[in-house]
């Protein structure tokens, strides 16, 4: 009787495994992903606006794109929306950035930013430290600045310090603070 116990116990594991496969069989796969529609249908390595109506998203935003106004969009004029917050996140942004730097000296000139309108309105407002040059100091001085607001604004019993309950009203439902 000791060696049945055994041989009932394998038998039921054996049947179970083979019933776990045949209900594994049955499921379908899930289905695969679409291919993203490719945009270069001349591959040529540019976007221009006939390509681009394919994307209705894109080519609402062609003409802001078109840094150069050249018709066409090149890699570097094209939005990284894929795998980045619309600019955020690793490397999102500066890519548009080093296009207008002209010269390559790493930072931006008020004359290499008038090749961008929106950056050209926003130009002294994004130089910070008022040098004349939109540049790596002027990003970490604009967080600096953004990260103390965003601690007095959250520090409401103006302690200097964050309680668990003052971090949590200010982080909101996203993250962020409420405003």
């Amino acid at each position: 009787m000791r060696n049945r116990k055994p041989l009932l116990l394998l038998a039921l594991l054996m049947t179970t495994g083979a019933a776990g496969l045949a209900v594994a069989a049955d499921t379908p796969a899930p289905a695969a992903k679409p291919d993203r529609v490719k945009l270069d249908t001349n591959g040529d390595g540019f976007i221009d606006r006939t390509e681009a109506a394919k994307a209705p998203r894109l080519a609402g935003k062609f003409d802001s794109l078109d840094i150069n106004k050249d018709g066409k969009l090149s890699r570097g004029e094209m939005p990284r929306w894929h795998g980045k917050r619309h600019g955020r996140g690793p490397g999102g942004g500066h890519e548009r950035l080093e296009t207008l730097d002209a010269n390559k000296d790493g930072r931006i000139s008020r004359e290499e930013a008038k090749a961008d309108p929106r950056l050209a309105a926003r130009f002294d407002q994004m130089d910070i430290n008022k040098d004349g040059y939109l540049d790596k100091a002027d990003r970490e001085l604009g967080m600096k600045q953004h990260r103390d607001a965003w601690f007095a604004a959250a520090d409401t019993n103006k302690d200097g310090q964050l309680s668990k309950a003052e971090f949590d009203a200010a982080k909101g439902p996203f993250g962020g603070l409420r405003k």
